[in-house]
Order: C-alpha cells, then sequence, then structure tokens
C-alpha cells in the first residue's frame, strides 16, 4: 500500500488479489487474527479465545460486529480489513481511470476527424 504524503489527497494502491483471497471481511479479520496469534488478539480484544474463535467462524451466536472490527484495528493496527472493504467495494480505480483515458483519446480521434470532415481549421487562427 501507498500512501501519498499530500494530507488532503489519499492515494491508496491496493493488493489486487485480497477480494479474490478472501470471501468476506471476517475472514480478512480471521487470517490476521490467526497470523498474531489468537490468544494475543483475543486478549487485547477483551475476549476469551474460544469465543473470539467461535465469532471468526460464524458459529452460533458469537458473531463479528462492527465494533469488534473496529477494536481489531485500533489494538493491531492491521488496515486490511479497510483495504478489502474498499477495494471490493470501489473497485480497482486505476483500471476506471485507464478506461476514462482511453474514451477520452477516442473521443478527441472523433473530434478532430469531424473537424476534418467540417472543413474547419485544425488550429485556431492567430489574430
Amino acid at each position: 500500500m501507498i500512501i501519498s504524503p499530500n494530507p488532503k489527497q489519499l492515494t491508496l494502491q491496493l493488493e489486487p488479489d485480497l477480494t479474490t483471497r478472501f470471501r468476506n471481511v471476517r475472514d480478512v479479520i480471521a487470517a490476521g487474527v490467526y497470523q498474531r496469534g489468537l490468544k494475543r488478539v483475543a486478549g487485547d480484544l477483551d475476549m476469551a479465545p474460544g469465543n473470539l474463535s467461535c465469532a471468526l467462524n460464524d458459529e452460533g451466536t458469537r458473531h463479528v460486529s462492527v465494533d469488534m472490527m473496529e477494536r481489531y484495528i485500533q489494538t493491531q493496527g492491521d488496515l486490511t480489513p479497510l483495504h478489502y472493504l474498499i477495494a471490493r467495494y470501489m473497485g480497482d480505480m486505476s483500471e476506471v481511470e485507464a478506461a476514462t483515458m482511453q474514451r477520452v483519446e477516442a473521443l478527441l480521434v472523433e473530434v478532430t476527424a469531424l473537424v476534418g470532415q467540417a472543413g474547419l481549421p485544425k488550429k485556431p487562427a492567430r489574430r
């Protein structure tokens, strides 16, 4: 991930396969928890390891809540759940930008051809 130095502009470069590696944000959190150690993270979240495990596996009545996700991000400093949500719901903005630029280039070619067909000068006359 790259974050631009301009405080008014946030530019994220996301892992392209994040949405293909995980089914949902709960799986992202689970991967982070097990990578860091279930007991340690459970302690940081003020939960019993068994309860955290059940929530991460979506078993029974225990589920990962938004509050739990926020505490996980705060205590572990892991922004991957946010990156996953951005990638999933905003898509890859570089693809959108590339498609937009291709469309602009195609329109410029079309406008140039229309100008030629109309017999107008390609460059504005100087006064």
